[in-house]
């Protein structure tokens, strides 16, 4: 058991047997919102503007599909800035995930306060953050490398496995899009076979999961139209 101090007095957390830490409803709260917080602002650094305007002087948003993301500059901008965006993109993912952790054991102690993942808090507030920008007017990308990123530090296990069924979707049909949303659906299912084979959070991390799955695929909503039209690009054709 550990006390910290508050602003109505001592805050009492403790560590139970199985290796949970239990926090008070107001701490928890406090957990939740700084990790949403810290999540939100590092995700909405938005490479894919900050690379085409930096090396380009142009905004990739106003060329191609009208998106932020990695495709877009890579067909707009080439291999390079395509490069700049996704380590760019993966990293602030994993950046979020850590520091949050970090602060969150820093400042209350823990980083799974009540059984929560904070990692998973932090994951689903980069995408958020990514997909609506506050620096950029909440217009970004699509968030399939931000959440990529996430995944690859909550679970790389699941990561290896989601990178598989990408090569194998991209390999079969060239559109990186199917891919991605094939990835997407994947990613929820994936999550709860390890958490039920491991013993861990199934609804937690299985909802956090439907979330952020949700999210990408609504992102991919005119991809999927033009799936269904046989007029979705496929990577290596002429423009």
């Amino acid at each position: 058991m550990g006390i910290i101090g508050g602003a109505d007095g001592p805050t009492q957390i403790v560590v139970a047997a199985a290796g949970v830490t239990q926090v008070s409803g107001g701490m928890l709260a406090g957990c939740l919102a700084l990790s949403a917080l810290v999540a939100y602002l590092l995700g909405s650094l938005e490479f894919g503007i900050i690379v085409s305007k930096l090396l380009y002087g142009d905004d990739v948003r106003n060329h191609g599909s009208g998106n932020a993301g990695m495709t877009n500059v890579l067909r707009t901008f080439g291999k390079k800035a395509a490069a700049l965006v996704l380590v760019g993109d993966m990293g602030k993912g994993i950046v979020s995930v850590v520091l949050v952790r970090t602060l969150a054991q820093s400042v209350f102690y823990t980083a799974y306060p009540n059984g929560v993942d904070l990692g998973a808090v932090a994951a689903f507030f980069a995408v958020i953050g990514h997909l609506f920008p506050l620096y950029f007017k909440f217009k970004g990308g699509k968030g399939v490398a931000v959440a990529a990123g996430t995944i690859l530090v909550t679970n790389p296990t699941i990561f290896l496995v989601l990178v598989l069924i990408f090569l194998i979707v991209v390999g079969g049909t060239r559109i990186v899009s199917l891919a991605s949303i094939t990835g997407a659906v994947s990613y929820p299912i994936l999550t709860l076979l390890y958490c039920l084979v491991n013993g861990q959070s199934v609804v937690v991390n299985t909802l956090f999961a439907v979330c952020m799955a949700a999210l990408v695929i609504f992102m991919h909503r005119s991809n999927i139209q033009r799936l269904r039209e046989g007029t979705e690009y496929r990577f290596g054709e002429k423009k």
